[in-house]
Formats: C-alpha cells, sequence, structure tokens
C-alpha cells in the first residue's frame, strides 16, 4: 500500500506565476520505503517535500492531488498529519524551540495533549535509542550542529511517525556526524518500518540505502528507478544529472573495462570492483606524479613569509563569556596571498567561530591577528568591512532584507550601476530568480543569491563559512571558477567547509582544525591520502591499490593508465 500517491501535481509559486516549480509530477511512495529524491538546486525537491504536510506547503497556485493513506492529504486533520508525518529541516536552528534537551523531546508529545507518565516513557525510549543520556540535561545551545540535528530527529521520532521526511538533513554537518545521521535513518527504516523520503545532495551515504531514487529537474520526474540502474538510465540519457551519482558509480562508467560485476554504490563495493579488475595484472603506476607542482605550490603557498600574507592569526584565545570554556586555544594561521585556503574539522571545533575572530565580531582576548599587515584592533568599522573583507555567513538567511533578489543586488551599488547587478546575476545563475522572494527559494539558491550580494561589495580577502552548502554539483563547478577568477584578480580566500570533495579538487591549502586550533596545513593531495575519515571517497575506495588517487578524475586516470 502507497503512504503517498501523488497525482498530476502542478505548483506555481505567486511571484514566479509564469513558469512551473513542480511540474505534472506523478510519484508513489510505497509504505516502509526509503526514498531518496534528488536533483539541482532549484529542481522542485523541497518544494515537493513540503507538499506532503499540509502546514508546510508553501502559498501558491496548485493543482492535482496528494492522497495520504488512500485519502486527500487536505482532508486528514493537523493533529492526525503532527502524529504520523514527521518533517526535519535543513538548518537544525530552524525547527528547536525550546532551551533544554530534554524539554524538545517532550514538546511534540505535550502539544498532542498526552498524559506525562506516556511523555515520560517516550522521550526516555528516544534518549536512549540515539544515545541521548550524556546530554538530556544539556541547553539546547551548547550542542554542535550535528547534535542539533540529531535531537530534531529525536523530537520527531518520540511522535512515533508513519513517515518521515528529511529535507537536506546533513548540509550543516561534518563527514563523520553526516554519516552516523544518516545510518540513523536508515536504522529507523529497518527496524521501525518507517517510510523514508529524503532530499539529499550527498549521495554517497544514502544511495545504496534506497529502495526506490527520484531524480528531478525543472520541476519534473526526470528518472526513478531502483540505485544500481538509476547511474546507466542517466548515462543512456546523456544526462547532466550523472556528474551527481557517487564517487563509485561516476568511476565504474567513467572506466571502459566495467568489470563483470553490477555497479557499485559504496566505498566497499568499489573497492571491490578495483580489486576484482587489477586481480591478475596488477598495476605498474600506482600514483600520479605531481613532485614539479607540488614543489613549486609548496614553495610559494606554504613557506610564505608571513609579512606578505593578507590573514595572519598568532596564538589567537577567545571564549563567549568570562567563566565559559575557551573556545578559540592558541590557533595560529596564516592565510597566502591570491589563494583558495580551506578549514576543514568537526562541528563544534570553533571554526565559525575562528572566521568571525578575523572580522572583530569575536574579540580575541589573547594574541594578535593582522590583516594586510596592520593588527585588526587599529582598523575602523568602515575601513575594515568596505575596503578589505567580506564575509559570506552559514545562513545566507542573515543577509536578506529586501523583498525581492534584484532589490537585495541592487542595494549593494550605487545609482547608475545597473549593469553591475545583471553581471551578478549572470555569474551566480540567478537572473531568472530576480522577482523571487528570497525566502521562496530553495537553500543552494539562497546560497547563489548571498554569494552574489557579497561579491558586490569587491572585497580584497573573502570569508566564506559552508559556502557549498546545498550547492548543486553544477553550480559548484561554476562556484570553483568564480573563487578560481577571484585569485587571479588578487582576492585572497579562506572558507571553513565540511566538503571534502570539493577542497580536494578546487583548494590550494588545507588546514585542519581541532580543539580551538589548527593542528596542520598542507596541499590537498598531501593531505587527504593521508587521511582515513577527512579524505575523499575516491581515496577510500582505491587506497589498496592507489596511493594518491583522491578525486574521481585521479582514480579514472589510474585506472586506465594500467588497463
Amino acid at each position: 500500500m502507497a503512504s503517498f500517491k501523488i497525482k498530476n501535481l502542478n505548483f506555481y509559486y505567486p511571484t514566479s506565476s509564469d513558469t512551473p516549480s513542480l511540474k505534472n509530477v506523478n510519484l508513489d511512495i510505497e509504505e516502509g520505503s526509503y526514498i531518496t529524491v534528488c536533483g539541482r538546486s532549484g529542481s522542485g525537491k523541497t518544494t515537493l517535500l513540503k507538499h506532503l504536510k499540509t502546514v508546510l506547503t508553501p502559498h501558491g497556485k496548485r493543482s492535482g492531488e496528494i492522497l495520504f493513506d488512500g485519502r486527500p492529504l487536505e482532508t486528514v486533520g493537523l493533529r492526525e498529519q503532527s502524529s504520523r508525518i514527521g518533517f526535519v529541516m535543513q538548518n537544525p536552528d530552524s525547527q528547536i524551540v525550546t532551551d533544554k534537551v530534554w524539554h524538545e523531546l517532550a514538546f511534540g508529545l505535550e502539544s498532542l495533549g498526552m498524559e506525562k507518565k506516556a511523555i515520560r516513557l517516550r522521550v526516555a525510549e528516544m534518549a536512549s535509542y540515539f544515545g541521548i543520556q550524556d546530554w538530556f540535561h544539556k541547553d539546547v545551545s551548547e550542542l554542535s550542529g550535528g547534535q542539533k540535528q540529531l535531537l530534531n530527529l529525536a523530537s520527531v521520532m518520540a511522535m512515533q511517525p508513519d513517515v518521515l521526511i528529511l529535507d537536506e538533513p546533513t548540509s550543516q554537518l561534518d563527514p563523520i556526524a553526516a554519516s552516523d545521521f544518516l545510518n540513523t535513518v536508515k536504522k529507523i527504516n529497518l527496524e521501525l518500518r518507517t517510510t523514508i523520503v529524503i532530499n539529499e545532495h550527498r549521495l554517497e551515504d544514502i544511495l545504496y540505502a534506497s529502495d526506490k531514487v527520484v531524480v528531478m529537474e525543472d520541476g519534473m520526474v526526470q528518472v526513478e528507478g531502483k540505485p544500481r540502474e538509476i547511474g546507466s538510465r542517466l548515462k543512456e540519457i546523456n544526462s547532466q544529472m550523472f556528474s551527481m551519482m557517487p564517487t563509485p558509480v561516476q568511476v565504474f562508467y567513467g572506466v571502459k573495462n566495467e568489470g563483470s560485476g553490477g555497479c557499485p554504490l559504496t566505498v566497499r563495493e568499489g573497492g571491490d570492483w578495483l580489486s576484482e579488475i587489477f586481480a591478475e595484472k596488477k598495476p605498474t603506476e600506482t600514483s600520479i606524479d605531481r613532485r614539479d607542482v607540488a614543489t613549486e605550490k609548496a614553495d610559494r603557498l606554504l613557506d610564505t613569509d608571513p609579512k606578505d600574507c593578507p590573514i595572519v592569526v598568532k596564538e589567537g584565545w577567545f571564549r563567549y563569556e568570562k567563566e565559559s570554556p575557551d573556545v578559540l586555544k592558541g590557533v595560529s594561521l596564516k592565510v597566502p596571498p591570491r589563494s583558495i585556503s580551506a578549514i576543514v574539522g568537526g562541528n563544534g571545533t570553533g571554526k565559525s567561530t575562528f572566521l568571525k575572530s578575523i572580522t572583530g565580531v569575536c574579540k580575541i582576548y589573547r594574541g594578535k591577528i593582522l590583516i594586510n599587515g596592520k593588527k585588526l584592533d587599529k582598523y575602523k568599522y568602515d575601513e575594515l568591512f568596505r575596503n578589505n573583507i567580506a564575509m559570506l555567513p552559514q545562513d545566507p538567511s542573515n543577509l536578506f532584507v529586501k523583498k525581492t533578489v534584484r532589490e537585495e543586488l541592487e542595494e549593494m551599488v550605487s545609482k547608475g550601476e545597473a549593469g553591475k547587478v545583471e553581471d551578478m546575476g549572470k555569474l551566480c545563475q540567478i537572473e531568472h530568480l530576480y522577482k523571487s522572494h528570497p525566502y521562496d527559494l530553495s537553500g543552494g539558491e539562497q546560497q547563489r543569491v548571498a554569494l552574489g550580494k557579497v561579491l558586490l561589495t569587491d572585497p580584497q580577502i573573502l570569508l566564506l563559512d559552508e559556502p557549498t552548502k546545498g550547492i548543486d554539483s553544477f553550480f559548484k563547478k561554476t562556484f570553483a571558477g568564480i573563487l578560481s577568477e577571484l585569485t587571479k584578480k588578487g582576492v585572497t580566500i579562506l572558507m571553513v567547509t565540511h566538503d571534502v570533495e570539493f577542497c580536494a579538487k578546487y583548494a590550494d591549502v588545507v588546514s585542519m582544525f581541532f580543539d580551538g586550533s589548527v593542528i596542520t596545513t598542507n596541499l590537498p593531495h598531501d593531505f587527504f591520502s593521508k587521511n582515513s575519515f577527512y579524505t575523499t571517497a575516491a581515496n577510500r575506495m582505491s587506497r589498496h591499490i592507489f596511493e594518491n588517487a583522491i578525486t574521481d578524475e585521479d582514480l579514472i586516470e589510474l585506472c586506465k593508465r594500467n588497463m
């Protein structure tokens, strides 16, 4: 039996009445199944998921029908929907409504009017199932991003829903926390038989677990099918969506000799497939030689004199309150000029605080920060932000103050500079969004609008906090090109990110942040080829055969050389 049956669903936002956000969508979501919805930013994924719960359905013009358990969804009462249809949002902070962990777990049950005894039992069960006991009495503000998202999931599951809908739930989590979270979602599906509908860009961790994959493009379902079939079907129709597929799938179809088995979906399956290919003939070339290029790059970047670095932090210490623990603990870092420098690390280690300290928002109480050779505290506010630094925050909506995207961009330029707005719209691929309200956009579209707004300040130093969050693989390539062009124009870029694949392909320097400090800085190939968890799928899949393949392209090239 189908949990949801969607028939000929069409939807238009009020600000885009000419272009449908959903176009003739037909989809069956079977009871107890695990459905993955993927596609480009703005393809209609989030809009579709929000239509599966009446209270979240966006305002606009709709036609078609959505059945829940055989009944029109609009006839199902809000109380029943609250208890039977759970929804976990992209931003953990936007869903948390109380101050304490235990109260957050109980809040939904209290809203339904359950008895205290029953609430205590449910809360205890959820806290035990999700491993929340150790921080059960903590303030929500003390939790890391991964803990907040796990708390959201536990709070929803306390209602014992039949269907769990997740909208890019790992977009703000580090790789380890994201993997743990998605494993928990799979466990819920297997052990509780809860129907899962998830929209996610990180297909590495969920494609293998899916019963069905739905690929959306321009508001329509382009392809749907089983996980092992979806790659070949996208390849057959020469779809751009193929570039979203996990590394094992891309490498499998990128190598002419595909081996005897089916398409691998996980790192383990991909590693077994590589072992099969090279079982009889061992590779003669096991690494990509980057010695000359890497040595030159290391000399230019890693050995740059601090006097020539636009950002230098020496022994920086910071805490939010006088009696609270230190968040930054003697952190030191120099950022080479005209480079893309990336900082990776777990949630709650102090990365975002570190970026804020460079802008002066979080003032260090010990140590020194130099911006273009001048102490940070010697800058006047206008001088620092108008001529030197711009920052893209983790939550792009913090930058939005106008009613349309065009107005957001126009706010950043003087009268008579409309050409700048048009150029930025083309650069960030947001021209078609000019009339839209910023809050009506998908997470990836909001990120692009915020990026355009920040770039219009013409910064010398650009700080980026999770810049690829919610952005699809297509715009990531464009975004990397934008960053590269900026460095050629003399801009220095420092970004905090959980996107190790992006860092491996496009960063010049990568630093590891742990326990309030930078513990190592290196070139991407040296950094990622030596790590076990903070590394790429290509490296984990091939390290038993090849030495330094860290991108899909590296792995495909080495396979072809040895075949």
